[in-house]
């Protein structure tokens, strides 16, 4: 309570303050004609010292934001007109400048523009967000997961290789807590064919990761973040084909393809392809099936882990019509085939027990800016999943590492006896509206809603009353948000959001009160909240930005939380929504020695409170996971991401990511003696973690436009805890890890068209683990090539 009554105080003083100093902001204001007195649009204007620049408006006037006592020098720029510079000191006034260019003699070879691209702007706003730049690796073998391992306070959890299981850990959230979106759309129950670890990073353009607060607009029940992954827009036509193989027999395909006519009519289509056998090695101990005969620490290959999926989205639609930005109907289709190798732990093993998925997924997305009237902006998406997931477990076998087995004659699987086959029914529909009322006041309105029914068969038992049990949930988050920017310097939000959750399913119980007669009755369950939160930013001069937000979130259950996903998650349908207070101060740092180098420090203070946490735990016999409430939770951490750029070649950057993640519930349900674990850190969850990176362009290496682009990555995870430090003497840590990754790309041709890379992943054969100490791959390499025409 102290530590939240500190930042509290903290976040409001550092509020006055952004408004205090807003007050004293200076506006440099001026004008731009030729010689002959006519306005001059579009002249670029830049200031040395900070490098931040802007262009005049059709009248030729523009306005700057400075600072009082300052010296600024301004670089004004136009094509056919000789350049300009202008001193220019404030001494607490706001100068007007009348600046009167001549026509150049000579004509210009090469004209320069600089501007705030899409990714600074979205990272200037007053949430606290890292935007990922997707066309930078597009030359990589990533995927949309692997990409997000990268960024600070963020970290995959995956339970092996490639198509396997994938939460992510943001800043001590995990799982549903974090959520994740496409194009402003929830990827609430996708699928197993769809998910992030199988999408292949060259379907995106950006990835936007909000930290705590999420803006109205994404319309979510997050309850430590977000995830929006804006996929690329086909302004022009295009083709960008690649296909890579690598170790453990994995092979992927992309072929990423756009068609604009002048129409407007557009054609968009993304298909991809993996495909692995997932038959790296893992340590354990194994006992001989037959004789007992037990061999600690024994190396051997998976053997049931075969993975591939196949997906197709096609769009066709039009754009940049008086009705519609973009309007795109579509299908996504896709299938899944995965063998399942363990249980939750590596000491669970399997042989033949597999499962398969399929997604037929109709789509609709409508944006259209200045409808019915300046400055209103929509956004309207849905889609509904048609899609499938089976469970086979039909071998009635007991399998060691050893890949010996015991075979039953008696009907049976080796967890249970299934070839269950259902559809999650799964629909979502969103909707976002902008209005800006005039440049400093804008309101927000989103509505996101999600259903879900699950209906199945078993043809074994084709009598099985469960089967026909209801698993049924319906959510809406209602948002409403109002954004005051007085200026370029000062941002403040604040919104407000209701969230509704019904959950209709079979409770049991016991209608006589004997042992072992269990009835079931058809029960709903409704829950109504309401949350809300601000978000401010300031710029205290050009190069140091500050930020502060604060909310109070909700987050509800998952239908796979409350019903399970038939695989290594059991269902828990008392499962209480989660709440959280969240606070967050962050400090930007951008100092610009010349336009090719710079240095950017982005430094984070978090705070979260969370009530009724939901966190995966093992079930009473260990072979499965299972979430359930932890009555009180905090988290006081930190984060901090450096990056540096030299003459448009090189970059290196690192982050680092502290989170003291408590058990603060006291004393358990029923109980006066204060819990054992009371203080405890949250056990499987990292604490310590962080990456580095670098890249090097070397130009024109055998030929011109043939360029060579070598790329580091570190990846350090800090030992923790698998279970609760506080039972027993041995405290089973999941160890020290540190994972060294390098790779090479050759490009060639106009705008580099063709590009060839080589890769190692854990160049060391580092051990790596997740997810209760499941091992993943050790070292691996792969090739790839890519093609690519606009």
């Amino acid at each position: 309570m102290q530590y939240k009554k500190i930042l509290l105080t903290g976040c409001f003083f550092a509020f006055i303050c952004c408004l205090l100093q807003a007050q004293q902001q200076v506006k440099i204001t001026g004008k731009i004609t030729d010689t002959s007195g006519n306005p001059l649009p579009g002249v670029l204007i830049k200031e040395t010292s900070t490098g931040k620049g802007t262009v005049t408006n059709e009248d030729g006037a523009f306005t700057f934001p400075g600072q009082p006592n300052q010296s600024y020098i301004f670089h004004f720029t136009f094509l056919g007109f000789k350049p300009h510079q202008e001193t220019v000191n404030t001494e607490n006034v706001s100068p007007h400048l009348d600046i009167v260019l001549t026509e150049s003699e000579h004509n210009l070879s090469e004209v320069t523009v600089t501007g705030k691209s899409i990714i600074q702007e979205i990272e200037e706003k007053a949430f606290n967000v890292d935007v990922i730049d997707a066309k930078k690796l597009y030359n990589t073998n990533l995927d949309l997961g692997h990409a997000l391992d990268r960024v600070s306070g963020i970290r995959v959890r995956e339970s092996g290789g490639v198509g396997s299981n994938m939460n992510l850990s943001l800043n001590g959230f995990t799982g549903r807590q974090v959520k994740v979106f496409i194009d402003g759309i929830p990827m609430d129950n996708f699928g197993s064919s769809f998910q992030l670890n199988n999408i292949p990073i060259n379907l995106a353009e950006r990835i936007e990761v909000y930290k705590g607060v999420v803006p109205v607009s994404l319309g979510a029940d997050a309850l430590g973040g977000a995830i929006n992954i804006v996929t690329r827009k086909s302004v022009k036509s295009y083709l960008d084909a690649s296909y890579s193989y690598g170790s453990f027999n994995t092979h992927r395909t992309a072929i990423n393809a756009g068609y604009v006519a002048p129409s407007g009519f557009t054609i968009e289509m993304n298909a991809f392809q993996n495909y692995s056998d997932n038959d790296y090695k893992v340590t354990v101990d194994v006992a001989d099936i037959n004789t007992g005969q037990y061999y600690p620490q024994q190396t051997v290959k998976r053997f049931n882990d075969q993975y591939h999926n196949e997906t197709l989205i096609t769009q066709v639609g039009v754009q940049n019509k008086s009705y519609a930005d973009r309007l795109l109907f579509g299908i996504t289709l896709g299938k899944m085939y995965k063998e399942i190798q363990t249980g939750a732990r590596l000491v669970s093993v399997f042989g033949d027990w597999h499962r398969k998925g399929d997604i037929i997924m109709p789509t609709l997305k409508y944006q259209k800016t200045d409808l019915f009237t300046k400055g209103l902006s929509v956004t309207l998406n849905a889609n509904y999943n048609l899609g499938t997931e089976q469970n086979i477990d039909t071998v009635h076998r007991r399998y060691n590492w050893f890949q010996q087995y015991r075979e039953y004659d008696t009907p049976g699987g080796e967890r249970s006896y299934s070839m269950y086959k259902y559809q999650n029914n799964n629909a979502v529909g969103s909707f976002a509206a902008d209005y800006s009322i005039n440049e400093a006041h804008t309101l927000s309105l989103s509505n996101t809603f999600n259903s879900f029914s699950r209906q199945g068969s078993d043809p074994l038992f084709p009598d099985q009353d469960r089967y026909q049990q209801p698993r049924e949930t319906m959510k809406n988050i209602l948002g409403l948000g109002y954004r005051y920017q007085p200026n370029t310097s000062t941002s403040i939000s604040v919104f407000g959001k209701q969230y509704h959750q019904s959950n209709y399913y079979a409770k049991a119980y016991n209608p006589t009160g004997n042992y072992g007669d269990v009835a079931y009755i058809n029960t709903r369950d409704n829950f109504n909240y309401w949350g809300y939160g601000l978000a401010a930013t300031y710029f205290l001069n050009p190069n140091v930005q500050l930020k502060a937000s604060a909310e109070k979130t909700y987050r509800l259950p998952e239908p796979e939380e409350l019903y399970g996903d038939m695989v290594n998650l059991e269902g828990n349908i008392g499962l209480k929504p989660e709440s959280s207070y969240n606070y967050n101060l962050g400090i930007f740092y951008n100092h610009t020695w010349t336009i090719d180098r710079r240095l950017e420090i982005d430094a984070n203070v978090l705070y979260r409170d969370a009530k009724d946490f939901i966190r995966p735990r093992l079930n009473t016999n260990q072979a499965m996971q299972v979430m359930d409430n932890l009555v009180n939770v905090t988290n006081l951490g930190f984060e901090m991401d450096v990056r540096y750029f030299h003459n448009r070649n090189f970059t290196a950057g690192a982050n680092l990511t502290y989170q003291n993640l408590r058990n603060n519930t006291k004393y358990d349900e029923g109980q006066t003696v204060e819990s054992v674990v009371y203080r405890d850190r949250v056990p499987n969850m990292p604490y310590l973690f962080g990456n580095a990176n670098a890249s090097y362009t070397i130009n024109d290496v055998l030929g011109e436009q043939k360029n060579v682009v070598i790329g580091y990555n570190l990846l350090y995870v800090h030992a923790f805890y698998l279970y609760w430090p506080s039972l027993g003497s041995d405290k089973l840590d999941i160890p020290k890890q540190i994972s060294h990754d390098i790779n090479v790309t050759y490009t060639l041709g106009q705008n580099n068209r063709f590009q060839f890379t080589a890769e190692c992943r854990n160049i060391l054969d580092s051990k790596l683990y997740d997810n209760f100490s499941l091992q993943k791959p050790g070292r691996n390499f792969s090739g790839k090539i890519r093609y690519f025409i606009y």
